[in-house]
């Protein structure tokens, strides 16, 4: 009964990770930003946007995203950090 519940709870892992959207587009005012999820997900680190637990879907606002993304880029020292970067018209 074990095997059985641990081999579903992989398959819905699994299949939760499979079907992740490769690239979101995040509507904003001053140009939508388009995030490479696949690229950044290569990495194995869920929980660093995604807190503990199952990866669920995120809603970010203007300043969630800013703190989240912009403060990763700039710990990190890599991706973009200046509006334009981001942000396409």
């Amino acid at each position: 009964m074990k095997r059985i519940i641990a081999a579903m709870a992989l398959t819905i892992f699994a299949a939760g990770t499979a079907l992740a959207a490769d690239t979101v587009v995040l509507k904003a005012k001053n140009g939508d930003v388009t995030f490479d999820h696949k690229k950044h997900s290569a990495g194995g680190d869920c929980k660093a946007c995604h807190g503990e637990g199952t990866p669920v879907k995120l809603t970010l606002d203007k300043d969630a995203a800013h703190k989240l993304c912009k403060g990763c880029h700039e710990t990190k020292k890599a991706g973009p950090t200046k509006c334009g970067e981001c942000h396409k018209k």
